[in-house]
């Protein structure tokens, strides 16, 4: 067994949780609007799901990468259609304690939806797969590839661990005012990628 592949797939798991993009985004709002614990908890789902799609490509499940790939328009509409309502919500909540109590999931919800937001997109598959084959990382068997797995789980938490402190310290000195416009910005954001993800995938199927 090859530790070096736990090291490797932590650099990858970090790096890809790195890129900017609406799961960002969102992890950052809700660590504003709910803390520092929800959003951590919420980039643990995405590290999941990177998790998931990184062991995929790291055990060579070709079988399920190409029905995730066939699914893609589908699964496009349904992650662009929940960016959208959750944009709405987002422009839509309130700031500050009010949000606290009234407009907060509990962290299972938090966890299992951006969970699920990220899953669906199969995309991220391929870049993991085309990652892991460029490091010549891909096809190495078991012990390996469940290595490769762990790091990338590790990595993305890592990742999501700092963004989050980070944010978490700035929490106090967001004013309820500026918190309405975090929110109504990060909301329109949310709204623009959930409208490509939608008219991208519509775009693929013609």
């Amino acid at each position: 067994m090859d530790l070096t592949f736990l090291v490797r797939g932590l650099a990858v798991g970090f790096t890809v949780a790195a890129a900017v993009g609406p799961i960002s985004l969102l992890t950052i709002r809700r660590t504003l609007a709910h803390g520092r614990l929800y959003g951590l908890v919420s980039g643990l789902g995405v590290a999941l799901a990177d998790a998931s799609y990184g062991g995929i490509a790291a055990f060579g499940l070709t079988a399920i990468t190409s029905v995730l790939v066939g699914a893609r328009v589908v699964l496009g509409v349904v992650g662009g259609a929940f960016l959208v309502w959750l944009a709405i919500r987002t422009i839509r909540a309130r700031p500050a304690e009010a949000a606290e109590t009234d407009d907060r999931p509990g962290l299972a919800a938090a966890f299992l939806s951006i969970y699920g937001l990220t899953m669906t997109n199969p995309m991220t598959i391929l870049s993991f797969a085309g990652i892991f084959a460029g490091l010549g990382l891909a096809g190495h068997g078991g012990p390996e590839a469940a290595l490769l797995t762990l790091g990338v789980f590790l990595g993305s938490s890592l990742w999501w661990v700092g963004l989050t402190a980070v944010v978490g310290r700035l929490r106090d000195r967001v004013t309820p005012r500026a918190l309405v416009w975090v929110n109504r910005v990060s909301g329109a954001v949310l709204l623009v990628f959930g409208l490509v993800a939608i008219g991208a995938a519509i775009g693929s199927a013609a």
